[in-house]
């Protein structure tokens, strides 16, 4: 592929990417903090979940052991 062919690929490639990158639609502030706080709370929530199971698990462990 010659030079001139490769740069007019290449602003062509980057001028369709500006073109995409217009349809975008934002969120405004307000959504973009309630699906933050959406996330955060869901992570938190299943984090306490895991670590919940993982004290169960850990604690059933040891008293099968214990038995033995």
């Amino acid at each position: 592929m010659s030079e001139k062919t490769q740069k007019k690929s290449t602003s062509g490639w980057f001028k369709e990417l500006e073109r995409e990158f217009k349809k975008i639609i934002w969120p405004d502030k307000l959504t973009l903090a309630k699906q933050t706080a959406a996330v955060v709370s869901v992570s938190v929530v299943l984090g306490a979940i895991i670590a919940l199971i993982d004290f169960l698990v850990q604690n059933g462990v040891e008293i099968l052991i214990n038995l033995g």
